[in-house]
């Protein structure tokens, strides 16, 4: 995707899973980025496997903070802009899950998954949209198949998908006048930290494993997807091999969308 080298890539959720590989293919076809996460010793480590992809350290802008906070938000934009002088792509990424059913989920992680997967997105999003409308940029938003499939163990989460989905649409209507288009990858299970966090539910190596191959079984391909699959998607979607897609909502999930019946999405101990 020779048309992605140079531009100014914003990645949020950038220090572990998708966001990792995300930024990892950006450095290989020449962008310049900013890689936005909690983590700072994670986000080094993602800059160092981005310089070892090929891309100069001056062209690589690590920001950690907490994207819910609304001043960490605008650190991400204003030292991108310092840095580089416009912003051309934003992926939003960052993104948390809890397992717990509609009955059972407490009040404080509602919020806490509407903070992190929508409202903090809405945010960062409306600080950059001047920044893309001068460069006629581009956004790929990472949703889930679970923002079009219920699922009954993840039913928050699910919610905040739909958001998500319903975010993509609307700002691609609002920003296609301006030549900015939105767009968002809803992938299945994807190997990564998102389960496996503090507040996650599969911290134990062997659990995860379970997990993952339980997941296979409702995927048609028959396997469950990886960081590479996703920003494989992604350039596409930020690069201009995609100038007449807006609005799209694509499923990245190796057919699983298709599965008239869901398979559980956990793994009991």
């Amino acid at each position: 995707m020779e048309s992605l080298r140079g531009l100014v890539a914003i990645i949020t959720g950038a220090s572990s899973g998708i966001g990792e590989g995300v930024a990892i293919k950006f450095a290989q076809l020449g962008c310049r980025l900013t890689l936005s996460g909690r983590s700072t010793e994670n986000l080094q480590r993602v800059n160092d496997l981005c310089k070892e992809a090929g891309l100069n350290q001056d062209h690589i802008l690590t920001v950690s903070g907490d994207i819910t906070n609304g001043a960490d938000r605008r650190s991400i934009v204003e030292k991108t802009v310092e840095k580089y002088g416009e912003i051309n792509v934003l992926v939003n990424n960052a993104g948390m899950i809890y397992y717990n059913r509609i009955g059972d989920i407490t009040e404080e992680k509602y919020d806490e998954l509407f903070d992190c997967n929508v409202k903090s997105h809405v945010f960062l999003t409306q600080l950059a949209i001047p920044h893309l409308i001068k460069s006629k940029g581009s956004i790929v938003n990472t949703s889930s198949i679970c923002g079009q499939k219920a699922m009954a163990e993840v039913g928050v989460y699910c919610m905040t998908k739909a958001s998500m989905d319903m975010f993509t649409q609307c700002l691609a209507l609002e920003l296609a006048p301006h030549g900015v288009r939105v767009n968002a990858i809803n992938p299945g299970t994807i190997v990564s930290n998102i389960a496996r966090r503090p507040w996650g539910d599969y911290q134990d190596e062997e659990l995860y494993q379970k997990f993952l191959e339980k997941q296979k079984s409702g995927h048609p391909l028959g396997r469950v997807g990886q960081p590479s699959d996703c920003a494989e998607s992604v350039v596409f979607l930020a690069s201009q091999a995609s100038s007449f897609i807006t609005g799209q909502i694509l499923y990245l999930d190796g057919g699983r969308h298709c599965v008239s019946v869901g398979v559980a999405t956990s793994v009991k101990k």
